[in-house]
């Protein structure tokens, strides 16, 4: 860990009866409270010159230093990788990530990753936790994700995850013929088998997914999804649920081709491996504005090709 600059104040008296976290959470209100516990029990607070619990409480008056640590991200190194920005200013990264690009470092992929192709482009996200990637898209799903430049644009926008108050928008195609849009409101644990895998589960945590139809095809639908909570897979195991898996989900589905179909709409099926998942918009409050902001990113080229041949074959 590399220390920042120190930063040192006097807690005021209205604070009195809290705890030490809370009453840090409104001082410094650039850090999260989870940040800030993890600092005061590794000694980067004093209170009083005195190393204190998170949980003690403050009668205001008193001296407090914070030291606050960048994460070390010396195994993470600085890559020149292809990155297709959609929007950057100084609080906030808005990225196009293709499908196949890992988000994070992980077993098996320790570089070649969105966030070595970040470090390249703004070294100052070392300073950040995750180098300010708030959330994630699978490796195979393509399309918009948001990254924090700032500490203060990175709790924004972690609040407004946490709030739910991002737009998520994605396109999806699915096999079968959905009848019409609706709610999934289903909880999604670990499978109990395969844990790398998830399914909906009375144990797991609440998962909310909205969809609309966004066009029907002979033996499939383009649907418009929106996510109201963020849980892994949610998409995929919430539709696989449903019967209707995306096209091309190696984990949750199966290759079904279309009884009689084409030449063309089977190979192009049979080609097609990944999940047709696609994140196209993207809106949140910008941390600095305060002002509404959205983006939108067009279907991958491998996307679009499919939805061609599988119109022109209805």
């Amino acid at each position: 860990m590399q220390t920042l600059d120190e930063m040192s104040l006097e807690i005021p008296a209205r604070l009195g009866g809290l705890r030490l976290d809370q009453a840090l959470t409104e001082l410094f209100p650039e850090f999260s409270r989870s940040r800030l516990q993890e600092w005061i029990k590794s000694g980067g607070v004093l209170l009083d010159g005195v190393r204190v619990p998170p949980k003690q409480r403050i009668v205001g008056g008193e001296q407090v230093r914070l030291r606050p640590e960048r994460p070390d991200t010396g195994e993470s190194p600085a890559q020149d990788l292809p990155l297709e920005l959609i929007y950057a200013d100084a609080a906030i990264l808005i990225v196009n990530k293709p499908a196949g690009l890992v988000v994070h470092p992980a077993a098996g992929h320790h570089d070649g990753t969105l966030l070595n192709a970040l470090l390249h482009h703004a070294p100052e996200l070392a300073a950040l936790p995750r180098c300010g990637i708030v959330h994630r898209l699978d490796k195979d799903t393509s399309g918009l994700l948001m990254i924090a430049r700032t500490l203060t644009a990175h709790k924004s926008l972690v609040d407004q995850l946490q709030g739910r108050s991002v737009h998520r928008e994605y396109l999806a195609l699915v096999q079968g013929q959905l009848t019409g849009g609706g709610t999934i409101e289903l909880p999604i644990g670990r499978h109990p088998v395969d844990r790398k895998r998830f399914t909906v589960s009375q144990a797991g945590k609440r998962a909310i997914t909205h969809y609309r139809i966004e066009e029907r095809l002979s033996h499939h639908t383009l649907i418009r999804v929106k996510l109201e909570t963020g849980r892994t897979h949610q998409i995929r195991v919430h539709l696989t649920h449903l019967r209707h898996p995306l096209v091309g989900d190696p984990v949750y589905g199966r290759l079904r081709l279309p009884a009689g179909a084409p030449e063309p709409v089977t190979q192009t099926l049979q080609a097609f491996r990944r999940q047709a998942l696609h994140a196209a918009r993207l809106g949140l409050i910008h941390p600095v504005t305060a002002e509404y902001q959205e983006w939108s990113a067009p279907l991958p080229g491998d996307f679009s090709r499919l939805l061609d041949v599988l119109r022109n074959a209805a």
